[in-house]
């Protein structure tokens, strides 16, 4: 449900970097991950773990592995979980206490809108299928998933990468890594300081439509330092339909709806990655009036900067932020 629209801003890679930065590339989740870190481990040291990690998130969480073990609960082959799943889905359950518009059970409208690597049906029938989506439709009892429907099935996609993140990160910490920045598929967690001892810098894109190139077209910079930060959008991710209405990957819960509004993308800056990313996703559902509440609500806890669709036939696009100056 997520295409993250942040571009790492780093002036340490390459042969750039002190002798004890290590830069790390490869691919994970089906995105890429890019890690530098101060450490005196080895490249193939990292890259091995990495490796480890990947295949063990793909067997536990991944919707697009018939064999992972969410792919086997959604078709009620067994209703046991593991710890990831179980974090996740705790995780999950905070974020929908604070708003309706997340919710992990949406597999059904992202299958039929064709967002999961499935062929979209041309005419969803929304009304059938939101019928067994909603939070109150399951619980989580020990490691056991209990259904009220059998047709439920748990979409962890937009958590998912931001809890690998989180597992690199907490890795990385256990090797008394001080300082270091972790990037899987655009959601970032950082510590410390670069090899220029500054903090890390990020950019967020512009939001206009097919802006694909990252880091290419940058609206803000952004430095972060013993925080995670992760953006979500909806000019990536989307088509129209055969009546001409554009779908976006963003979908309402509570309608079925693919969701747009004139809030274009919303970066969360927080504790955690698996928080902001899950947040990132809230915030996209609601719309602007919604989403800017629920962020004055948390202000203690996290930092947001939403870019907005102009008003008024103005050419800027407009913003808001709590971020600290």
């Amino acid at each position: 449900m997520r295409i993250l629209i942040i571009s790492l801003l780093l002036l340490c890679v390459g042969c750039t970097t002190s002798p004890h930065y290590r830069t790390v590339d490869g691919s994970m989740l089906g995105t890429t991950y890019h890690i530098v870190a101060e450490t005196e481990m080895s490249a193939e040291v990292i890259f091995g773990e990495m490796q480890r990690i990947n295949l063990d998130a793909i067997a536990s969480m991944s919707i697009f592995s018939p064999t992972s073990l969410l792919s086997r609960i959604n078709r009620n082959e067994t209703d046991s979980v593991d710890i990831h799943i179980a974090r996740n889905i705790e995780l999950a359950a905070k974020i929908n206490a604070l708003t309706p518009r997340y919710d992990i059970t949406v597999k059904p409208l992202v299958d039929a809108y064709g967002f999961a690597a499935k062929n979209r049906d041309a005419k969803p029938n929304i009304d059938s299928l939101v019928q067994f989506v909603g939070f109150s439709k399951f619980s989580l009892q020990g490691y056991h998933i209990v259904k009220s429907d059998r047709r439920l099935q748990i979409d962890l996609n937009s958590i998912a990468k931001g809890y690998v993140v989180d597992l690199i990160a907490e890795w990385l910490d256990s090797k008394g890594t001080e300082n270091y920045i972790v990037e899987v598929g655009g959601e970032i967690r950082a510590k410390g300081v670069n090899a220029r001892g500054i903090a890390w810098r990020v950019g967020v894109d512009t939001p206009f439509d097919n802006n694909n190139s990252p880091g290419e077209h940058q609206q803000r910079i952004v430095q972060i330092s013993g925080v995670a930060l992760a953006t979500s959008g909806n000019y990536r991710r989307f088509y129209y339909n055969e009546a001409g209405e554009r779908i976006s990957h963003t979908l309402n819960p509570q309608t079925g709806y693919s969701q747009t509004t004139s809030l274009l993308s919303a970066t969360v800056i927080a504790p955690r990655c698996a928080t902001a990313d899950a947040l990132a996703t809230a915030f996209m559902a609601s719309d602007e009036r919604d989403a800017i509440a629920l962020a004055e609500r948390l202000r203690d806890s996290i930092q947001v900067y939403f870019i907005l669709a102009p008003e008024g036939g103005a050419s800027e696009y407009r913003e808001f932020s709590t971020l600290a100056d």
